[in-house]
């Protein structure tokens, strides 16, 4: 019997305020899938995240998350509920940038981090070290530190509560060119492990090509998203 997908796109139109609707012809992501897709700016980016949340619903086409369309939420509650399918990694997520990393890693856990716990604390240590974040990092203020290591902050966060999907929202952006490839291992590592379903939306072929999976260049006049293959796109 076949699994049923973890992200399915049908014919999505979005009107978003940008030069063109957001336009998907056609997307479909199995479970522990990694699927990367190039050609969507920073605001068609974040109405896809909003779309695949449910935090807003396409105006034609339809979402499916695991088999069931967005629209069909019901309520608040239960779209609550729902996000707990995802993990978002998101240059807008909030971090308190005068909490230390580890403070910052452990509020997924609890809200009383000054002091932690040391139940809390080893919690935040293992998270790190799940994501290859140094131990060097851990007690120094977040806001002061490096952009490779917070990136790996928010993917930690992302994936504190256990999430099926991973979505990355142009996650490369603040990074320099040698930082890209490891941050990619480091990104499909924790997907196999955990068996995460990825979505990664950026503009560095690089990353793209490291991650694995399937990737995509997004016509967006149309909504069609052409296939690339082979490795010269690994590098810009």
């Amino acid at each position: 019997m076949a699994a049923v997908p973890a992200v399915q796109i049908e014919n999505v139109r979005k009107n978003y305020g940008g030069l063109r609707p957001l336009r998907l012809r056609a997307l479909t992501i199995q479970p522990a899938e990694r699927v990367a897709i190039e050609g969507l700016d920073a605001g068609a980016a974040e109405i896809l995240v909003s779309l695949l949340t449910g935090a807003t619903l396409p105006d034609e086409g339809e979402v499916r998350v695991y088999g069931r369309a967005t629209s069909e939420i019901r309520d608040e509650t239960e779209w609550i509920a729902s996000l707990d399918r995802f993990g978002i990694v998101s240059p807008r997520a909030v971090l308190l940038s005068g909490a230390t990393v580890r403070q910052n890693l452990a509020m997924p856990f609890t809200l009383s981090i000054d002091p932690l716990s040391d139940a809390v604390s080893e919690r935040a240590e293992r998270l790190a070290e799940e994501v290859g974040l140094a131990r060097a990092h851990l007690d120094r203020p977040v806001g002061s530190a490096p952009q490779d290591a917070i990136v790996r902050v928010h993917l930690a966060r992302a994936i504190a509560i256990g999430p099926s999907v991973l979505v990355l929202e142009h996650p490369t952006v603040t990074l320099g060119a040698d930082a890209v490839p490891r941050l990619a291992a480091d990104v499909a590592r924790v997907a196999k492990t955990r068996r995460l379903a990825v979505l990664a939306m950026t503009e560095n072929a690089r990353f793209a090509g490291a991650l694995g999976g399937r990737r995509f260049k997004l016509r967006a006049a149309t909504g069609a998203l052409d296939e690339i293959r082979g490795w010269r796109r690994w590098f810009p």
